[in-house]
């Protein structure tokens, strides 16, 4: 029986962000079952890979496949009533005390079977990849107890499979604390350790472990105690840190080496210094800066400074960060947080790949890497960060295959 023959595919005059940069001239892209072939500029494109193409597309702005390397988006219920109840100036304390906040997705993610959970799901995902977006990172934590939490993971893992998009699955059982551990959070991390864990990874359902390393959250002496159970397993490790006080959660995920921390509104400069040497990416999330009206800024200018990749993400998720268009955080990285827009461009594609531990695989357009990448109708890569705009997606690549196509 013989092979079936490798589709090759050609993207002519088109204007290249490859993930590092922006050319000054017209590129091709050529592309062979579903690897990049050759990138080459216009006049350097040979007779012979023209007529080679199955297929050729002329024109647009090509970038990477977009990474949202930090969603919460598997998930049921709706919070839309704690949003309207905030504006009428009821507090997140008072809220919560009234079965609300993380507990009130917990109990109705609990409440969900795989198939509806799957379902509630599938519409959020699909907004990314009409939005560009190829990688998704999606976490776990609105499960808070083994079934669940696993649950989750599978469910994340079944999107992945069934779809389009690439999905990469974190476990964040330490996301709030359940109320079956209530004033109990050691107890809840032991649990996590040697119950949820262990299960996942004989599952083979998680990615990397992350933690919420905060006053309302977990703290230092418990976040590396579950880091250190992760790191028994071989998994990578992140967090969420440094978004409503200095507790040095980042600090301490940059000593264990880890992938990224995120937040990050209150880092400071010795926490600066340990990510860049530990090579931890700081993953901003202007979703939730903007959605929960905060004042205070992650520390660009020394992140700059120490150059500490910044990968910047949705943060998608039922309280904090509703919002499911990755392009719309290029926006809001570079109005709210004063990025340029080549550092939020490499904030969703390169930085995002290394906040995943991907970037030796993925956020870039080169010869023998996946061909996932998008064709915008704009002129210039900028505009993407520049303009809020729905339907600028021309193509969406995917292994090689345009899974997207406007019009």
């Amino acid at each position: 029986m013989s092979a079936t023959p490798t589709e090759r595919k050609l993207w002519t005059e088109i204007t290249l962000f490859d993930g590092h940069q922006t050319f000054d001239q017209l590129m091709a892209v050529s592309v062979e079952g579903d690897r990049i072939a050759l990138v080459c500029p216009m006049p350097d494109l040979s007779d012979e890979t023209i007529q080679a193409a199955d297929q050729t597309f002329v024109g647009g702005v090509m970038t990477p496949g977009l990474i949202d390397c930090h969603t919460h988006l598997v998930f049921s219920g709706s919070r839309a009533d704690e949003f309207e109840q905030r504006l009428e100036g009821a507090s997140y304390e008072e809220i919560a005390r009234q079965g609300g906040g993380i507990l009130s997705t917990v109990h109705a993610t609990r409440a969900s079977s795989e198939d509806a959970l799957f379902n509630d799901s599938l519409p959020r995902i699909h907004a990314l990849m009409a939005d560009g977006v190829t990688t998704v990172e999606i976490k776990s934590g609105y499960g808070l107890n083994l079934d669940d939490e696993l649950k989750m993971l599978r469910v994340a893992r079944r999107l992945g499979s069934e779809l389009p998009i690439q999905v990469v699955t974190t476990l964040l059982a330490a996301h709030a604390l359940p109320p079956e551990f209530k004033d109990n959070a050691d107890g809840y991390i032991d649990f996590i350790c040697h119950e949820i864990l262990p299960k996942a990874v004989t599952e083979q359902l998680a990615d990397a472990v992350d933690v919420f390393c905060e006053g309302i959250g977990f703290s230092v002496a418990q976040s590396e105690k579950l880091f250190r159970a992760a790191q028994a397993y071989g998994l990578p490790i992140k967090s969420h840190a440094e978004q409503l006080s200095n507790l040095g959660g980042a600090k301490l995920t940059a000593k264990y080496q880890g992938l990224s921390a995120d937040h990050i509104e209150w880092l400071d400069e010795e926490a600066i210094k340990a990510m860049a040497k530990a090579g931890t990416v700081a993953t901003l999330l202007p979703g939730a800066f903007y959605t929960l009206r905060d004042t205070q800024v992650p520390p660009i200018e020394l992140l700059r400074q120490y150059q500490v990749p910044m990968a910047i993400a949705t943060d998608g998720n039922p309280g904090s960060s509703p919002i499911f268009q990755l392009t719309l955080m290029l926006n809001m990285a570079c109005t709210l947080f004063r990025l340029t827009p080549k550092e939020a461009l490499q904030g969703v594609t390169l930085n995002a790949a290394k906040a995943l531990g991907l970037g030796d695989q993925f956020g870039s357009i080169a010869q023998g890497r996946q061909a996932d990448f998008c064709i915008w109708k704009i002129n210039t890569p900028s505009e993407l960060a520049y303009a809020v705009q729905p339907g600028r997606l021309k193509q969406r690549v995917f292994k090689g295959e345009v899974t997207h196509e406007l019009g």
